[in-house]
């Protein structure tokens, strides 16, 4: 168990050199949840409806002046870090794999929202054909890119067809033979009759900022990579 992340120990820190806010991206969702302990240790206090679905607010101040929050989706964090709208984010390992942005630096692994990327089929077919032999496949993924390179890797023409949600329906209804999805406890997949049948990798969320603005304000930036490592050692 880590020990509390006392506010008055937040004075080692390095002073911030910046008059305007950065801004932190965070995904709604799961790991907004599992990111709260975290955001406390490394002394970020949002406006209290910032962790509330239901609140119509996108963008959030916090208790320190010089940093402002925005929950966009999961999928958007890396957009926004890259394209220089948020400065730093908290992002999964899975969504810097498909976008592959060079923009993008990852320096931590912050340890939370374990899951993976898994190919999974339907329990009926599985074991029944030897995917070495394959020359092409259809696959339905919110990870076309992803799904590409693995099969591509092993000779293998993927034809991706690109999902949003409801993946473990297209198997039996004939739109694909395998899904590429992001998997935490599978339980999904079992009440829609598939089986996970390759992990492609597991998955971690990783804080991660635009290269540019480390750059350019290394010391703001630089002073909060120091906070979240301080957070995740203490």
């Amino acid at each position: 168990m880590t020990a509390p992340f006392s506010p008055a120990s937040l004075g080692a820190f390095p002073r911030l050199d910046v008059t305007t806010p950065l801004i932190l991206a965070l995904p709604k969702g799961r790991i907004l949840s599992e990111c709260g302990a975290l955001l406390a240790r490394a002394g970020v206090v949002p406006a209290p409806d910032y962790a509330d679905e239901d609140s119509r607010r996108l963008r959030f101040p916090t208790d320190n002046p010089l940093l402002d929050v925005v929950r966009v989706r999961p999928f958007d964090v890396a957009t926004f870090v890259a394209f220089g709208a948020a400065h730093i984010g908290i992002c999964g390992a899975d969504v810097l794999m498909e976008f592959d942005y060079p923009e993008v630096y990852a320096p931590l692994d912050l340890g939370i929202g374990k899951c993976r990327v898994s190919v999974a089929e339907p329990a009926e077919t599985a074991g029944t054909d030897d995917p070495s032999r394959w020359s092409q496949v259809r696959v339905a993924s919110k990870y076309p890119n992803i799904a590409r390179r693995h099969y591509a890797s092993r000779g293998i023409h993927a034809e991706v067809v690109h999902l949003n949600g409801a993946m473990e329906l297209a198997p039996g209804l004939g739109l694909c033979r395998v899904i590429v999805d992001l998997v935490q406890t599978g339980s999904t997949l079992k009440a829609n009759g598939l089986v996970e049948t390759e992990v492609i990798a597991d998955v971690t969320s990783r804080l991660i900022v635009n290269r540019t603005a480390l750059k350019t304000q290394p010391e703001a930036v630089g002073a909060w990579i120091a906070r979240f490592r301080a957070a995740l050692e203490g």
